[in-house]
């Protein structure tokens, strides 16, 4: 509230406000600063990158993917089905960003969400065993409402990892939203498991239910990468 106050102060001053509009504007200030710090306080929590948000895409960039279907899905209507989102496509296009985008626009929602790796993800799975709280693990995962797997199938996964996303997907199937990244077509994934039984039958109630952003193009993380005209001059400072 503090910080606003000196220009509100000149603005009723400018405008002159009455006593009780100054009041509701000075209210207003603060109602918004602390959805805000909740908000962000939320993102922390749900593992949520603060700068890879809807409003710091790139809109420009040189990707390709269906802008219908992200407008549908930035609406978050596909949680009341529950449905999920597998975004697809090759390494730098943006994936993360756009996954990570949705996650914020769920918590802004007070949508209960969490980002993971999938490597992370299953790196905690497996040291759960080590305390006896898999099944802790295993009941919690379910539970969130927007769960956001990035970076899928990057790598082989073995039979517990290949269990584990079996007993996953089959715990949310059909009652909570699952939206996940990947360098790899869903008919590769397949081959990046360990049981072949297991994982058809994941990969099956997963995209059976599941839209499908595909994004294309070059690499959105190039246009990230600082230019010359970007970087100071090391001399300029000497003068």
């Amino acid at each position: 509230m503090l910080d606003t106050l000196p220009e509100r102060l000149i603005l009723a001053n400018q405008q002159h406000l009455s006593h009780v509009a100054f009041l509701e504007l000075v209210l207003a200030d603060e109602a918004t600063r602390r959805d805000t710090t909740s908000a962000a306080r939320r993102a922390r929590t749900a593992g949520l990158d603060p700068g890879m948000r809807l409003d710091t895409w790139d809109d420009s960039a040189g990707v390709r993917y269906d802008r219908t279907l992200w407008n549908e899905l930035t609406s978050l209507r596909f949680l009341d089905a529950p449905h999920g989102a597998c975004v697809l496509g090759p390494v730098g296009v943006g994936k993360t960003h756009l996954a990570t985008a949705l996650g914020h626009i769920a918590v802004r929602r007070r949508v209960p969400t969490l980002m993971l790796r999938a490597d992370a993800m299953f790196k905690r799975l497996k040291a759960s065993r080590l305390d006896n709280s898999t099944e802790a693990e295993m009941r919690r995962l379910p539970q969130v409402r927007l769960l956001i797997i990035d970076d899928f199938a990057l790598q082989p996964m073995d039979a517990t990892e290949t269990a584990d996303f079996y007993e996953l997907v089959v715990a949310r199937h059909q009652r909570a939203a699952t939206v996940l990244t990947s360098n790899r077509s869903p008919d590769e994934w397949l081959a990046m498991m360990s049981d072949p039984l297991l994982a058809q039958s994941a990969i099956d109630r997963l995209t059976s239910t599941a839209h499908e952003l595909v994004v294309e193009g070059q690499s959105y993380r190039r246009r990230q990468k600082p230019s010359v005209d970007s970087v100071e001059n090391p001399d300029h400072h000497a003068r």
